[in-house]
């Protein structure tokens, strides 16, 4: 078996041997590279405007149209649950603990903006602890507590 000569950057045994230049490639298949000649080629001519665009703007025919951008709701910042209603920037999570740990001072009624409640729970102590224990555990379950704006709490 006789060893092919190797170009002086590669290693032995590494790649195709050269081929001469405009001949096929291996399997009978152009070689691989930058095209030759390109616009330089006799005959060629770029259409006067550039190529023409594909029909339907930017959309190329069997492709879906590009996603629509929408900007965010200003009344709903957080977005909107299953049901179509928009979430609180307030946590129900925080409001539960918070209603747990101080809900003597209805703390966590004055944190999601029911102000009148958070009074009433302040000067009874929570309803002496039964009532801020409660709202609390109502709190950490409930799904469908909202804010003073009627917004859903976000879980």
């Amino acid at each position: 078996m006789s060893e092919q000569p190797q170009q002086p950057s590669q290693p032995p045994g590494y790649g195709y041997p050269q081929q001469p230049p405009g001949a096929a490639g291996p399997y009978g298949y152009p070689p691989a590279g930058p095209p030759q000649g390109g616009p330089q080629q006799p005959g060629y001519q770029t259409p006067p405007g550039g190529y023409p665009q594909p029909p339907g703007g930017h959309q190329m025919p069997g492709y879906p149209p590009p996603p629509v951008y929408y900007p965010p709701d200003p009344s709903a910042p957080y977005g909107y649950d299953p049901y179509g209603r928009p979430y609180s920037d307030k946590s129900k999570i925080v409001a539960g603990i918070l209603q747990l740990f101080l809900g003597s001072f209805g703390i966590g009624r004055f944190y999601v903006g029911s102000v009148g409640i958070g009074l009433a729970q302040l000067f009874t102590c929570g309803g002496l602890g039964f009532w801020s224990l409660i709202d609390g555990i109502m709190y950490l379950v409930d799904n469908d507590r909202t804010d003073s704006y009627g917004r859903v709490l976000r879980g």
